[in-house]
């Protein structure tokens, strides 16, 4: 089971990349060099949305559940429940005994099986020999339709609660910088915002979470009116349906899951915000974080394509100059995270020994004053496109890949055959485009500047600095 990480080193919904064809008509070459995708895309009485892809050249079948559930759709006092569950649904249920779901998958010759949860989706998948597909598709129907049907579930539940509390302790209480990213969504997401706690939820929530909590939770969003079903690579077309209906069309549907407001983040920061923390760590680290789009917004290929140009390879700006030319950090990233309903950018860098926070970020001003003012080089635009370009191909050279692809368009847009268009706006970043759209976003004072200094002092986690 995978939390997926909340600050991605690529993109956490999934890397979607797409660049092509050199100069020309964008929309003429992206078609003509589009990958072959197909698919089929149907909905069952009960809502459940089917989505279907062939490819036989590997006698293997790829079964993937996604539900309309993260984080974001938790309510304050009970955060934690969509990755909680993610641990429940791997125990058992009415039909399958406790711990026998990874045993059964394993006997059957499965090469991958496993789930996560973001702050948008929760998803779990298996791909197994072609003959296997029965089997996959009656573990995902078994709990989705029959999850809470058993005695033990209370049991599951108390025991799943403090494995997860205790992944809580490893992965935040004693990691080095854990409290980092708390402080900072919080920072960035005001108190009730869907985004403003982290995946794994709190300590105290998941302590306090009734049985009556988590059964709620379930009924509402783990029924077939949530989720989408992936069903990719070897397998017949009509059995499949078959099959389908024969596991999922029993399933009776759930009421309307309920969805948040998400409010505008362009006033979320009035103004520079500085929080200066400190931790238990051998270098001092800042992260620069603006408020920018969602997930597929306009202006996000371009921030995208920008995160590279500054710090992408020995060639990238920022890494040029403050790692190679003039020797004052260690390293530095960028990155746009396009969430489903926000969007954050994020500058992250540590400066070698003897060298100060305020050394590296006079260089990132400058930098980011001149990428907002002047464009970037063909050349630039040039390399990272083509890097983009090889990304994408080797995404989808796996089942599992290709699924994540169709599901996260088909999900996110209503559009599984989304691929040619994303590759068409990453084809039609030009470097003036560029230009306005860093202007836009990340030229503003409203930004949130977050400082970590070494303290051996300090707990391990970090903390805010009195």
């Amino acid at each position: 089971m995978n939390l997926l990480p909340a600050r991605p080193i690529a993109r956490a919904l999934c890397v979607l990349a797409a660049v092509l064809a050199p100069s020309g008509p964008a929309s003429a070459q992206a078609q003509h060099r589009v990958p072959d995708l197909p698919f089929e895309t149907y909905t069952l009485d009960n809502g459940l949305e089917i989505l279907l892809h062939r490819d036989t050249t590997i006698p293997t079948v790829h079964v993937e559940l996604w539900y309309k559930v993260g984080s974001k759709d938790e309510e304050p006092g009970r955060t934690g429940f969509a990755h909680l569950f993610e641990h429940i649904m791997f125990q058992g249920t009415k039909h399958i005994p406790e711990d026998a779901h990874f045993k059964y998958l394993s006997e059957a010759g499965a090469s991958a099986k496993n789930g996560s949860t973001s702050n948008d989706r929760t998803n779990y998948f298996e791909t197994l020999p072609s003959n296997q597909l029965e089997l996959g598709l009656w573990l995902e129907s078994s709990r989705m339709g029959y999850l809470l049907e058993r005695s033990s579930f209370k049991q599951t539940l108390d025991n799943q609660r403090e494995v997860v509390k205790n992944e809580r302790r490893q992965s935040v209480e004693n990691a080095p910088m854990g409290a980092v990213w708390k402080v900072q969504i919080e920072a960035l997401f005001p108190v009730g915002h869907p985004y403003h706690h982290e995946v794994i939820g709190s300590m105290d929530d998941l302590t306090a979470a009734s049985e009556a909590d988590i059964r709620a939770f379930f009924n509402r969003y783990y029924a077939p009116n949530n989720a989408v079903l992936f069903v990719g690579g070897d397998f017949d077309p009509d059995q499949a349906r078959s099959l389908i209906a024969k596991y999922f069309g029993p399933i009776l549907a759930g009421p309307p899951a309920l969805r948040r407001p998400f409010p505008s983040t362009e006033k979320m920061l009035n103004g520079e915000k500085r929080i200066p923390m400190e931790a238990k760590i051998n270098l001092p680290t800042e992260s620069i974080t603006w408020h920018t789009m969602a997930a597929f917004a306009e202006g996000e290929a371009e921030l995208d394509i920008l995160a590279s140009i500054l710090t992408a390879g020995k060639t990238s700006r920022l890494h040029r100059r403050l790692v190679h030319e003039m020797k004052i950090a260690q390293n530095i990233s960028a990155y746009q995270w396009g969430l489903q309903n926000a969007g954050l950018f994020e500058i992250s860098v540590s400066p070698l020994p003897g060298h100060t926070l305020e050394e590296v970020e006079k260089v990132i001003n400058e930098e980011m004053t001149r990428i907002t003012q002047e464009p970037v080089t063909e050349a630039e635009l040039t390399r990272v496109k083509n890097k983009l370009r090889t990304q994408f191909v080797s995404n989808l050279e796996t089942i599992q890949g290709r699924a994540t692809q169709l599901l996260t368009y088909h999900t996110y847009l209503g559009n599984a055959g989304y691929i040619a268009r994303d590759m068409g706006r990453y084809e039609d970043v030009t470097a003036d485009s560029l230009r306005r759209v860093a202007h836009r976003w990340l030229s503003t004072p409203n930004r949130l500047v977050v400082t970590i200094d070494a303290n051996p002092n300090a707990p391990i986690m970090g903390r805010i600095k009195q």
